[in-house]
């Protein structure tokens, strides 16, 4: 792996990569370096043709307390992002982004940075002791990672203003009831669920699966009239690919097709 952060772990199983954030010891909380590391291992994760989708888990009690201010907040000061520019940003507001799906598995506390993780996920399984909070407010500054993007996106205004105005911490089950989760789990399954489901999609064809990612992607960022234009375009070169084809004959036989990305 090209990063080289200890704190940020990355491990291809099967056609899955699955990144792991280790620093329990400080409740996850992200300093530059592991900005840096994670961006790095989403970016290898992203480019090699054998990952069809990333799962991210944390390592202890808790997913990640979000950002370790007191060491970001200089590099913040000069301007610096959250990702390198050159790099994938796993929050997908500055630098490339992501051509794979993400699935998020959450446990215990999972505050500000790491909400907004969530936010920019596409399918996330919460422990039932799962605890959230957008607490930028009561730092004095804001959430500056997505969340005011995609929270009323996600959530519906009403539910994301209640959160993000308050700073006050909600649980798995309204996490789940605003739509910010999409399962919740006994304690200490998430990251089991969570891979079953990264395998499944890893399963599909990944070009339809990228496809999919990438017309969803553009409704929200240049509206449903733009995406419809683009689907009968998007499935012509999807027609022209090998897995077109091998979903076909798949249907024909009655089994699962065996899909190479091409």
């Amino acid at each position: 792996m090209s990063q080289s952060d200890p704190r940020i772990t990355l491990e291809v199983r099967g056609h899955v990569a699955v990144i792991g954030i280790n620093r329990p010891e400080k409740r996850n909380a992200f300093d530059v370096g592991m900005l840096r590391a994670f961006s790095a291992a989403m970016t290898e994760a992203d480019r090699n043709p054998e990952v069809r989708c990333m799962l991210v888990h944390a390592v202890g009690d808790h997913f990640s307390a979000g950002l370790d201010l007191a060491n970001v907040a200089p590099a913040l000061k000069q301007g610096e992002g959250l990702a390198p520019k050159d790099s994938v940003d796993p929050w997908a507001t500055h630098g490339l982004t992501r051509t794979k799906p993400l699935v998020v598995a959450v446990q215990g506390l999972c505050l500000t940075l790491s909400i907004e993780l969530v936010l920019a996920a596409d399918i996330t399984v919460a422990s039932e002791d799962a605890r959230f909070g957008q607490i930028e407010i009561k730092r004095g500054i804001f959430p500056f990672g997505g969340a005011t993007l995609r929270f009323p996106q996600v959530a519906g205004w009403g539910n994301a203003m209640r959160w993000l105005l308050t700073g006050d911490e909600f649980d798995a089950r309204e996490a789940y009831r605003i739509g910010l989760v999409q399962e919740v789990v006994a304690r200490g399954q998430q990251l089991e669920r969570a891979l079953a489901l990264a395998q499944t999609v890893a399963k599909q064809a990944p070009l339809g699966v990228q496809a999919t990612l990438a017309s969803a992607r553009q409704t929200l960022t240049e509206g449903p009239e733009a995406a419809a234009r683009d689907l009968l375009p998007r499935l012509r070169q999807l027609n022209d690919s090998e897995d077109a084809a091998e979903g076909v004959r798949s249907f024909i036989e009655r089994r699962e097709g065996r899909f190479s990305g091409r």
